[in-house]
C-alpha cells in the first residue's frame, strides 16, 4: 500500500481470494452485487458514467482491473502501474472494492466473484480484436454463475487517444512518427493488410535451437576460486531458432512448412514436436554425431541479469546422407511454397548445396545470417549469391561489406545490388530500422521498445513479420511499424516463452494509432 492512500482507499483494494469472501458475505444478506472490469489506464468521463450506471443495478460495486503484464495496448502501456490503477478507482465514491485480477480477462474473476450484474460498456466489439474472443469467453463466465449482464452505452472516450494526445509516453521523434502513421491509416486498414498475409504458403529453413534459462540466486564469490555461486533456483526451456520463427508466422498464415535438423543424440523431438503450433508442419533432418542444439544461460533470478552462456551442439556442416536429405526436401518442398525465410544460425544446416538450392528454387527468399559467440567473423551475408529480402542487425551488415564507419545508406546500397534484392531491413536496437526498397527508396522507423527484459528473440519475430510484409509488398512504412511493433512486444518476455499473437499486436497497433 502506497503511503500516501487514506484509510478508506486502503480498506476498498483487495486481494482477489479477499475478495471473493467479502462477496460471499454479500450474497448471504441478500446484497446484489455488481462487477465491472477493465484496464483503466487513464480514467476520463466514460469511466465514470460507465461506472456510475454500472452502481445503480445494484448494491455493491466491485471493480477488477487486468495486471500491468496482461495489459496488450502496446509496450508503451499501461501508462499507469496497476497500483495506481486500483488507488485511482478505489478513490471513486461509485466503487466499493477494487482487485487486480490474476489472469488476463475478466472470465476468471467473474468465475471467481459470482457478481449477480456484470456491467460492460461493449455490446458487439470489433471482431478483429483478442477482446472479441475475450467478450464471449465473458459472457460464457456469466451465464455459468447464473449473472445477469448490462450494458451501459453512454459517452465514448478512449484511454489510448487520450494518452496519445496529452500525455505521450514516447520520445517527441517517435510521437512524430505516430501522428504521420496515424494521418494516413486506421486499424481497419492494417487489418486488411495483414489478412493479405494469411494466404502466403511460407517455409521456414534453419536450425533448431533449444533456449534454456537456468535461475539462481547470487550467493557470493566462491571461497576457493575467482567465480561467482548461485543456488539453483528455476529454471525453463524455450523452443527457438527456426522453431520459433515458424510458431510466429503461424499466427499469421494459415499453413507453415519447417525444414529444420535435430541431433540424432538427444534429438528432444517430443518437446519441439509439442510445442509446434497445429499448423505448422515439421520435416527433420537428423544430424549424425550431434545433439539438438541447446543453448543454456545462466540468469540471476532477482535482475534477470544473464551472467554465463552455455552452448551444447556440434555446428560442423551436414555432410553425406544428411545433407543429401536436406537437399532433396528441399528441392521437392520449394516449389509449393511462395515464400521462403532462410534463418541461418550459422551452426552447420545450410551448407552451400543447400544455398544453392535455396537460390535457385525459391520463389521469394528472405535471408538472416546471424552473429553469435560460435560464429562471429566465420559468418555473413555473402554466403547467399541472391535473395529478394534480406533482414540483418546492423553489426551483421557492416561485417559482410568489413566495413564500421560507412553511411549505412551505402552500405544497404551494395548489398541489395550484389544480392538483386528487392528490400533490404536493417534493425538498429532502440534506434529501430532502416528500410530499403528498390522502387520506393528509403524508410526509417524508430525504435518502439519501453521496457527490455531479455532480447533473445526480438531479431527472429522482426525476421518473421517482416519477410511477409516484403513477400506481400506492403508499404515500407507499415513494414516498418509492424516489424518494430513485434520487436518491442518480443522484448518484454524472457526469450521465446510465447509466440508474437496476431491479435495483441493488432491491439497495440490500434492502440498507437488512436
Amino acid at each position: 500500500m502506497s503511503v500516501h492512500q487514506s484509510p478508506d482507499i486502503q480498506n476498498k483494494i483487495k486481494q482477489l481470494d479477499d475478495l471473493a469472501m467479502v462477496r460471499a458475505e454479500f450474497k448471504a444478506s441478500g446484497h446484489c452485487v455488481v462487477h465491472c472490469h477493465g484496464v483503466f489506464d487513464l480514467v476520463h468521463p466514460g469511466h465514470i458514467r460507465h461506472l456510475t450506471a454500472a452502481k445503480q443495478e445494484g448494491d455493491v460495486l466491485i471493480v477488477t482491473i487486468t495486471p500491468d503484464h496482461y495489459v496488450t495496448k502496446g509496450p508503451h502501456r499501461p501508462a499507469f502501474s496497476e497500483e495506481l490503477r486500483a488507488e485511482n478507482l478505489a478513490s471513486l465514491q461509485q466503487v466499493d472494492y477494487v482487485a487486480v485480477n490474476q489472469g488476463p480477462t475478466a472470465a476468471d474473476a467473474i468465475s471467481r466473484l459470482e457478481p449477480d450484474v456484470y456491467a460492460t460498456g461493449a455490446r458487439q466489439p470489433s471482431s478483429h480484436k483478442t477482446t472479441a474472443k475475450e467478450f464471449d469467453d465473458e459472457e460464457t463466465a456469466v451465464r455459468s454463475v447464473g449473472a445477469r449482464m448490462h450494458f451501459t452505452n453512454d459517452l465514448t472516450f478512449s484511454s489510448s487517444k487520450l494518452l496519445n494526445s496529452f500525455l505521450p509516453v514516447y520520445p517527441p521523434e517517435v510521437d512524430t512518427y505516430l501522428q504521420d502513421c496515424r494521418s494516413r491509416y486506421t486499424i481497419d486498414d492494417i487489418v486488411k493488410m495483414l489478412d493479405v498475409l494469411a494466404e502466403l504458403r511460407v517455409m521456414v529453413v534453419g536450425e533448431t535451437i533449444l533456449d534454456e534459462y537456468i535461475y539462481g540466486d547470487v550467493i557470493g564469490k566462491s571461497s576457493k576460486e575467482p567465480i561467482l555461486a548461485l543456488k539453483y533456483s528455476s529454471r525453463e526451456t524455450h523452443a527457438g531458432g527456426s522453431v520459433a520463427i515458424a510458431n510466429h508466422l503461424a499466427n499469421f498464415c494459415r499453413n507453415v512448412e519447417l525444414v529444420t535438423y535435430l541431433g540424432q543424440q538427444d534429438s528432444r523431438e517430443d518437446f519441439i514436436r509439442d510445442r509446434l503450433h497445429d499448423n505448422v508442419n515439421p520435416s527433420f533432418v537428423y544430424k549424425p554425431d550431434s545433439p539438438t542444439i541447446v543453448k543454456r544461460r545462466y540468469v540471476d533470478s532477482y535482475l534477470v541479469t544473464k551472467l554465463l552462456e552455455v552452448y551444447e551442439m556440434n555446428d560442423q556442416p551436414l555432410d553425406g546422407n544428411a545433407e543429401r536429405s536436406l537437399c532433396s526436401l528441399l528441392a521437392n518442398q520449394l516449389p509449393t511454397s511462395d515464400m521462403v525465410i532462410a534463418a541461418d544460425y550459422g551452426h552447420g544446416l545450410i551448407t552451400p548445396q543447400a544455398v544453392s538450392v535455396l537460390c535457385q528454387k525459391a520463389k521469394f527468399l528472405a535471408v538472416n545470417t546471424q552473429i553469435n559467440a560460435a560464429n562471429n567473423g566465420f559468418h555473413a551475408l555473402s554466403k547467399y549469391p541472391h535473395a529478394e529480402y534480406v533482414c540483418v542487425h546492423e553489426g551483421e551488415l557492416r561485417l559482410d561489406q568489413r566495413d564500421q564507419s560507412s553511411d549505412l545508406r551505402q552500405l544497404v546500397l551494395r548489398v541489395a545490388d550484389r544480392m538483386g534484392s528487392r528490400s533490404v531491413m536493417v534493425t538498429r536496437g532502440k534506434r529501430g530500422t532502416l528500410l530499403y526498397n528498390s522502387d520506393l527508396g528509403f524508410s526509417e522507423c524508430p525504435g518502439l521498445s519501453m521496457k527490455v527484459v531479455d532480447r533473445v528473440g526480438a531479431g527472429d519475430s522482426v525476421l518473421a513479420i517482416s519477410s511477409l510484409c516484403a513477400a506481400q509488398e506492403l508499404p515500407p512504412d507499415v513494414t516498418g511499424l509492424l516489424a518494430n511493433m513485434v520487436g518491442a512486444q518480443a522484448v518484454t518476455v524472457v526469450g521465446n516463452r510465447t509466440a508474437i499473437s496476431r491479435g495483441q499486436l493488432l491491439d497495440a497497433i490500434e492502440s498507437v494509432l488512436k
